[in-house]
């Protein structure tokens, strides 16, 4: 076969074969996506009937857990009624109770009044009765009731005058002995006396406004801003006629301090609303902190005591705004410790335990608003928690006489205390009011008969009365010294006590010739 057949043999069972083979190719490709087609058809119908299934499934356990929640509802719906319904059984019951009672209370009150008019009977019986009996005994001894009874109490008050004296100077021994219970009484006595004006004038504090409108932005719509403020600081404020001033009213001088730094903020600033309040007392409360630290470093530097705590710092910082008989303690502790620090140093004593007891003596002041006790007690529990002296706390409880002083120095913050408190206008008193008071006790001790001359000393703390001899004899002393303690203590008002001393000198004189 020659070679060319064969080529062309070859290239042309090539052109048969390649558009035959394509052709199948073509066929079976087809075959296949039509399988595909089929097989895609067939597993989206297999994913709808599940999903119709999870969708049935779904939609019966959503019943049935409407079902459940609505038995429960039912359930809890029916216990509320019961306990309703016991509820009003239990307030008919007490309503029946009440009107029971009532009855009983208006029976009972109708058997009084009988009563009260049987007894008011019985009275007036024997009303009449004593008036015919005295009636009597009048004509009987020529003498009306008055006549008698000032004859008679002249006649005794000749003969017991001896007796009332020793009863007195026994009663005395008596107090004495029982000094602690005296002591108790005398603190409760010196407190109600000084109580009314104390609360007066130590428990508000004024803020000036710039004009009246302001006090109707203070108030706020419905009284929201006042009330804010008022629940925030704990201080009541009192809005009334006063003409451009707010007072705010408060036992707690620390939370009347900030009401009043937060109001003239809120003032200043314009704004006055709920949230501007609350900023305001958190502000008012941090600049308060930082001037009861400063005003505490104020009182060390002043007085050269060092070493102390820094919480003690900050509580004699609270002293700033504590006053006691219109005096404010810081100041007054400040003078203490300089008295006590100079009398010490010229006695040649230790002057630093001195100025640091007169510093720290009324410390107890600063928290005795909210805790229980007296405040030397409370001035001591301070200072032994936080290891102070020893003898430092001895001073601090001795400075009013509770215990025995164990130094001199003690006694040294005892009287530099007394000094500071005592001296004309140091306390609530004017010089001018200062003078009348001594002027009403010398007034007093003079009206008496008997009396040559008084004398207010210890800044009317003390009465000197120089008696005549001829008209007052030592018994007649004690009586004396007693009514005229009785009209000072009804006719003036004063802190603490005053001493009556009553002196009686006899003098015999003769000439030489």
């Amino acid at each position: 076969m020659n070679i060319p057949i064969i080529i062309a043999a070859v290239l042309i069972s090539l052109a048969i074969g390649i558009p035959i083979g394509m052709i199948i190719r073509k066929k079976i490709a087809e075959s296949k996506i039509q399988g595909a087609e089929e097989e895609a058809k067939r597993v989206v119908n297999l994913a709808k009937i599940e999903a119709e299934n999870l969708k049935k499934e779904e939609i019966f356990k959503a019943k049935e857990e409407i079902m459940n929640s609505r038995k429960e509802l039912d359930q809890e719906i029916k216990e509320r009624r019961g306990e309703v319904q016991r509820q009003e059984t239990r307030l008919i019951q007490k309503e029946e109770n009440l009107e029971k009672r009532s009855e009983n209370f208006e029976k009972r009150e109708r058997e009084i009044e009988k009563e009260l008019q049987e007894i008011e009977n019985q009275k007036q019986e024997i009303e009449n009765l004593k008036n015919e009996e005295i009636e009597k005994l009048q004509k009987i001894a020529n003498l009306s009731k008055e006549d008698a009874k000032q004859k008679l109490l002249a006649e005794v008050e000749k003969d017991i005058v001896a007796e009332k004296a020793a009863i007195i100077r026994e009663e005395e021994q008596k107090a004495k002995e029982e000094v602690n219970r005296n002591a108790k009484e005398m603190l409760s006595y010196a407190i109600q006396k000084c109580a009314a004006d104390h609360s007066q004038e130590t428990t508000v504090s004024i803020v000036s406004l710039p004009n009246d409108d302001m006090k109707g932005r203070i108030i706020g719509r419905e009284g929201r801003n006042i009330k804010a403020i008022e629940t925030l600081t704990g201080v009541d404020l009192i809005i009334d006629d006063t003409p451009e001033a707010v007072v705010l009213s408060g036992f707690d001088p620390l939370r009347r301090e900030v009401a009043k730094i937060t109001l003239e903020k809120l003032i200043e600033d314009g704004r006055i609303h709920p949230s501007k309040i609350e900023e305001m007392v958190e502000k008012a409360k941090e600049e308060l902190e930082q001037t009861i630290k400063s005003e505490g470093e104020r009182a060390a530097l002043e007085t050269g005591v060092t070493g102390l705590h820094p919480d003690i710092i900050k509580i004699l910082g609270k002293l700033k705004y504590r006053t006691s008989y219109g005096q404010n303690v810081l100041n007054h502790s400040i003078e203490v410790s300089n008295l006590a620090r100079i009398m010490a140093e010229e006695l040649g004593l230790d002057a630093k335990r001195a100025r640091r007891a007169g510093l720290l003596h009324d410390i107890g002041k600063a928290l005795d608003h909210d805790m229980e006790g007296t405040h030397v007690q409370i001035g001591v529990d301070i200072l032994k928690k936080y290891k102070e002296n020893p003898l430092v706390i001895n001073a601090v409880e001795a400075h009013h006489g509770d215990v025995e002083p164990q130094t001199l120095e003690a006694i040294l913050v005892q009287a530099a205390d007394a000094i500071s408190a005592s001296r004309p206008g140091a306390r609530r008193e004017t010089l001018e009011t200062y003078i009348k008071r001594l002027e009403s006790l010398e007034s007093i001790a003079d009206s008496f008969d008997g009396v040559e001359k008084s004398f207010a000393i210890q800044a009317g703390r003390e009465v000197r009365i120089i008696v005549k001899p001829e008209k007052i004899n030592d018994d007649q002393m004690t009586l004396l010294a007693r009514d005229v303690a009785k009209r000072i203590e009804n006719e003036m008002d004063y802190p603490g006590q005053i001493k009556v001393n009553i002196i009686r000198e006899t003098r015999t004189i003769d000439y030489a010739k």
